[in-house]
């Protein structure tokens, strides 16, 4: 019987064989969890980490966010999206080693973000994006928003305000309007409204809906900034667009001098 040839079997023999069987095993955990990593990554969820202070302190230099990619997302949502209108300028500069780029792609280390960009979404398509009512608030179809729940506020206590520049804005079909929580030190919409696409004055402020990953849902690492995202109640008193959504987007008056 195959067992008693086993017993029979040399020592070294019988060492090598569990040695080979350990491995196997190991070999097929480990090619299975890389699977479902890159699907996980692939359909549900991507981790990134936030570069740049434009979203303080909702999100800081260094912090893992996890991104959902299903259900969509909504006024108020803080999202990442894929830099397609190159606003980080020439993205040639973003050079990584074949083995950076496999271990993002399997999921085994966050997403640098060199090519994607998070921001919160101010207006959807066909909203009437304004800065600012008397009281220095946005507008978003006549709605003023509350943004004191969330914009960044300095180690003084001195909290940014809505803008420090006007605009006045209608969101074109397909595209989105965001801005940055720490509104002094963010090139978000508001400083590519000069930015013309396919000879489309403006275009360049709006973000393509479909160039959205998803919609970020907590904080996974530091563990003591660990923390989800809700979308700030100020945004249900949105009304719907006043108007279809325009072809081409609207700006009304002078040009932010971002």
């Amino acid at each position: 019987m195959e067992s008693d040839e086993q017993d029979r079997a040399p020592q070294p023999q019988r060492a090598a064989a569990g040695a080979w069987s350990f491995l196997k095993e190991v070999l097929i955990v480990v090619v299975g969890a890389l699977i479902a990593s890159t699907v996980l990554r692939l359909f549900l969820l991507q981790v990134f980490l936030i570069p740049s202070r434009s979203m303080e302190t909702t999100l800081d230099v260094g912090d893992r966010v996890a991104v959902l990619k299903l259900g969509g997302f909504e006024r108020g949502d803080v999202v990442v999206f894929r830099d397609d209108l190159e606003w980080l300028g020439n993205p040639d500069r973003y050079t990584r080693q074949w083995w950076q780029e496999a271990l993002t792609f399997v999921g085994l280390v966050p997403d640098e973000a060199t090519n994607h960009l998070v921001k919160r979404v101010i207006g959807l398509a066909g909203d009437h994006v304004v800065c600012c009512d008397t009281g220095g608030r946005i507008t978003v179809n006549g709605a003023a928003l509350d943004e004191t729940s969330y914009l960044y506020t300095d180690p003084s206590g001195v909290q940014d305000g809505a803008s420090t520049y006007p605009f006045d804005v209608v969101v074109p079909v397909g595209r989105v309007f965001v801005l940055g929580d720490h509104r002094t030190n963010s090139a978000d919409s508001r400083c590519h409204l000069d930015e013309a696409v396919g000879g489309i004055a403006g275009l360049g402020a709006f973000p393509l809906t479909e160039s959205v990953v998803g919609r970020a849902t907590a904080t996974i690492f530091p563990f003591d900034r660990w923390r989800g995202f809700a979308t700030p109640a100020t945004f249900a008193a949105i009304g719907d667009a006043p108007q279809p959504a325009p072809l081409e987007p609207t700006v009304t008056g002078e040009l932010p001098p971002c």
